[in-house]
C-alpha cells in the first residue's frame, strides 16, 4: 500500500471514528457544550469543521500525490471515491436534524434539508451504478468538471452549516429564517449541482444502457 493509498485509507478510519463518537456524544445525557461568544458556533461543531477541513484536503492530497508519483493503483481508485462518500454523506445525514444527533447544540439554526440530502445520495447512488454497469461492459466514466465542482461545493455547503452560517449572520436580523440564510443558499446550489452532474453522467454514458452487439 502506497502512501497516497494509506492516506485515503486513513480518511475512512478517521472518518468511521467520528461517526461513533458523534453517536456516543449523541447518547450522554444533559451534555452540554459552550458557543464561542456570539458567534453561534458550537464547540463541538467548530472541532468537526477543523476535522471535516483537514480530511477534505487530504482528498486533494492523495489523489495529487498518485498523479505527481505514478502511483495510481486499482486500490487506489476503490477506495478513494468510497472515502469521499463516507464522509460527505456521513456529514450531510448527521446535519439533517442536529436537534436530534447533537442535543449539545442548542444554538444551532442551520441544517441540511432532507430533501437536498436525498438528492445528493441518490445522485450518487445513480452514478455508481452506471460506474458499475460501465465497468462490466468495459466503459470507464471518468470524472467531469461538473462532478468535481458538486464536491466542492458540497464541502462549502457542509464547513458553513457546521460553522452555523457564521459570518453571514451577522449582515441580518436574528429573525430572518435560516432556511433563506446565505449558508441555506450554499445548500441549496450544492444540491442543483449535484443534480445537474447527475443528469449530465447519465446523458453522457447512455450508451452503457444498450444491448452489447453479438
Amino acid at each position: 500500500m502506497n502512501l497516497p493509498t494509506k492516506i485515503t485509507f486513513s480518511r475512512i478510519i478517521a472518518t468511521v471514528i467520528l461517526i461513533i463518537t458523534l453517536f456516543v456524544l449523541s447518547v450522554i445525557p444533559n451534555i452540554s457544550t459552550p458557543e464561542l461568544g456570539n458567534s453561534r458556533i458550537n464547540l463541538i461543531f467548530l472541532v468537526l469543521f477543523v476535522f471535516f477541513v483537514i480530511a477534505s484536503y487530504t482528498d486533494h492530497l492523495d489523489g495529487k500525490l498518485a498523479r505527481k508519483n505514478n502511483q495510481v493503483t486499482d486500490l487506489g481508485k476503490f477506495l478513494d471515491p468510497v472515502a469521499d462518500k463516507l464522509l460527505v454523506n456521513s456529514m450531510t445525514i448527521f446535519l439533517v436534524a442536529p436537534q436530534l444527533f447533537a442535543p449539545y447544540a442548542v444554538e444551532q439554526v442551520v441544517i441540511f434539508p432532507v430533501w437536498c440530502v436525498i438528492i445528493m445520495v441518490a445522485r450518487d447512488t445513480v452514478v455508481d451504478a452506471l460506474r458499475f454497469i460501465g465497468a462490466q461492459k468495459g466503459v470507464v466514466i471518468a470524472a467531469n468538471i461538473f462532478g468535481k465542482l458538486k464536491t466542492v461545493l458540497q464541502m462549502v455547503a457542509i464547513s458553513a452549516v457546521l460553522l452555523n452560517d457564521f459570518p453571514f449572520h451577522y449582515m441580518y436580523p436574528d429573525y430572518v429564517n435560516p432556511y433563506l440564510s446565505v449558508t441555506a443558499c450554499l445548500v441549496y446550489l450544492a444540491t442543483l449541482v449535484s443534480l445537474i452532474s447527475g443528469i449530465i453522467y447519465v446523458v453522457q454514458n447512455k450508451k452503457v444502457f444498450l444491448p452489447e452487439k453479438q
